[in-house]
This record gives C-alpha cells, sequence and structure tokens, in this order.
C-alpha cells in the first residue's frame, strides 16, 4: 500500500508561483512511477506531468516551460514546482502513483494510476 497526500496549494495572482508536494507513505519504492494530473472545472482530469521509474520527465504541452516535476527519494515526496502561472491553471491538483518500473512517453492517462491523494485546490486569478 501506498498513501499519498498532496499540500501546497492556495490562491496566487496570474504570474506568481507555487511549489506543490507530495509525500508518500507505507510501502514506497523508487521503481514506482509518479505523476501529477489537475481537473479545471467543467473538464475532465488530465495528466500535468510525470517522473517515470528511469527518472525522464513529461510534461502536457500547456505546462512546459513552466513546470517542473522533481522528486526527493531520500523524503519519499513528489514536488510540482509551478511559475508563470495562469488562470487557465486553476483546478484541483493529484499526486498519483503506478505499481512496477516502467517508461512514460507521454503525460499518463488518470486511469493508468494506481493510487491517489485527496487532492490540493490551485487558484490562480487574474
Amino acid at each position: 500500500q501506498v498513501q499519498l497526500m498532496e499540500s501546497g496549494g492556495g490562491s496566487v495572482q496570474a504570474g506568481g508561483s507555487l511549489r506543490l508536494s507530495c509525500a508518500a507513505s507505507g510501502y514506497t519504492y523508487n521503481t514506482y512511477y509518479m505523476g501529477w494530473f489537475r481537473q479545471a472545472p467543467g473538464k475532465a482530469r488530465e495528466g500535468v506531468a510525470v517522473l517515470d521509474s528511469f527518472l525522464s520527465t513529461k510534461y502536457a504541452d500547456s505546462v512546459k516551460g513552466r513546470f517542473t516535476i522533481s522528486k526527493d527519494n531520500a523524503k519519499n515526496t513528489l514536488y510540482l514546482q509551478m511559475n508563470s502561472l495562469k488562470p487557465e491553471d486553476t483546478g484541483e491538483y493529484y499526486c498519483a502513483a503506478r505499481r512496477g518500473y516502467s517508461r512514460a512517453y507521454d503525460v499518463p492517462s488518470p486511469g493508468s494510476m494506481d493510487y491517489w491523494g485527496r487532492g490540493t485546490l490551485v487558484t490562480i486569478s487574474s
């Protein structure tokens, strides 16, 4: 079992920055494939960024160049640094993990993930 808990959400103005954290506990392994997802009102949940088992990253086109996913293995914590935030980035952000060892060729689909946090709300105002 893996438990995930997001933190760091909040409300900021457009152009600002936020750093989201996802603390993992329980049975956590370096081979886990982890990512960030978000869901805006009226829209489907979408993949934002992924850090695969080989430590390579993939980003949604909408956030490329602005967001950075990283992980601190010693702390079992996943991060999402979000810069140059836009109102379109508003939504509930979720941390998720997949069992096993695999390579990401693109941002993952929500249905492919095995474990989920409860989410943290990010609100970007104009």
